[in-house]
């Protein structure tokens, strides 16, 4: 009678922990709530380009903000790798302050890769959460997903890739919506979003379309804009314009045989002129020490601080770190200097938003200052 005791008491215990872990295991599928500025025109879904992916994981909200006067039609994508999270905060940060649009459209996706966002790369020991200070008691809590689709959502991989554009690629490619440009209708479901997003390129007739990342400290397209041949012009001009402004940022032509990114498909498969962002995250990388909240917020780590003392990195590093304000700040500036230097180079198809913060707000009073919380 005792041990039966025991095992009962051993089996309950067992119960427990698996209702406790439960409740944090469905948090992750809860989309944090996002409250979109005074410009929003719609919340759509982008089941409404491709229905195939309609109540599935894979769909994913967009966010929509249309001029008083017809003008340039631009695309902003976050999330495409969710655990990249200065991408989608710099979508977020941008829908949630954008008060009015005098010229143009705006469509704004803050979690491309939806799936992607409701896990953690396994091994990694990645938190699954991190809060930003808001100023008031809670502030805001955002999730912190992988670079990959969710096998509960995509199963099995293949063992090889063979990419639609003729490359061969690792089979778990097929749950990187990096690599599934310009998708495929009736195929892995990664690929189907990729499908539906470049069928919004085409049916709304974007004429910009921009992808946000970030990358490790040692990889070498670091803090750059990588640019179709098609947005040559406007990158230069872009990146003349922020040196100018004392913001450095690099130059990368997308390789015409690299098959399967956003820049080079969406820039061979649509009209759009197509740019990728990447800024440097020290959580991401292979050199950093310990993976925790802190890291992704402040972006500092003693590791990096040796990588860099060593030239082994591609960016500069020094402990004060590469901090989550600033990696935003960096993508919202780099948005803002395509902004102004389409309008400098087409002024007869502007793009004029209200309330985007800038570079130097971001970095003086906060990221959390420009996130809004519930009142």
């Amino acid at each position: 009678m005792r041990r039966l005791y025991k095992y009962l008491i051993f089996i309950a215990t067992i119960a427990v922990i698996c209702v406790l872990c439960s409740f944090e295991f469905v948090q992750m599928w809860e989309d944090p709530q996002l409250y979109p500025g005074t410009g929003l025109t719609d919340q759509l879904m982008l089941s409404n380009w491709f229905d195939g992916i309609e109540n599935t994981a894979f769909d994913t909200p967009v966010y929509h903000f249309k001029g008083d006067t017809e003008g340039a039609k631009i695309l902003i994508l976050g999330g495409t790798h969710a655990n990249e999270p200065a991408a989608a905060l710099t979508a977020i940060t941008l829908l949630e302050n954008i008060s009015s649009v005098e010229f143009g459209e705006l469509y704004v996706i803050p979690w491309a890769n939806h799936s992607g966002a409701t896990h953690t790369d396994p091994m990694e020991g990645n938190p699954e959460f991190f809060t930003i200070n808001t100023g008031d008691d809670q502030g805001r809590t955002f999730r912190f997903g992988s670079r990959k689709t969710n096998s509960i959502h995509q199963w099995p991989d293949p063992t090889i890739y063979n990419h639609q554009m003729g490359t061969t690629l690792g089979g778990q490619e097929t749950l990187n919506l990096n690599r599934c440009y310009p998708g495929k209708k009736d195929g892995y479901g990664t690929e189907q979003v990729a499908y539906a997003i470049v069928e919004l390129i085409k049916n709304e007739g974007i004429d910009l379309a921009i992808d946000l990342h970030e990358s490790s400290p040692e990889y070498p397209v670091n803090n750059a804009i990588v640019f179709h041949q098609d947005a040559a012009e406007l990158a230069v001009t872009t990146q003349m314009m922020m040196e100018m402004s004392d913001v450095t940022i690099g130059l990368e032509e997308s390789p015409v045989t690299l098959r399967g990114l956003s820049h080079r498909e969406w820039g061979d498969a649509t009209d759009a002129m197509a740019v990728l962002f990447e800024v440097a995250n020290p959580s991401q990388g292979r050199m950093r020490g310990k993976s925790s909240e802190e890291l992704i917020l402040t972006g500092k780590d003693k590791f990096y601080v040796n990588a860099a003392k060593r030239g082994q990195l591609f960016v500069s590093y020094d402990e004060s770190g590469y901090s989550l304000d600033l990696r935003v700040a960096r993508h919202l500036a780099t948005i803002t200097g395509f902004f102004d230097s389409w309008n400098m180079l087409y002024p007869e198809k502007m793009i004029l938003a209200d309330g985007v913060p800038t570079y130097e707000e971001i970095l003086s009073e906060g990221l959390g200052t420009f996130l809004k919380v519930k009142k």
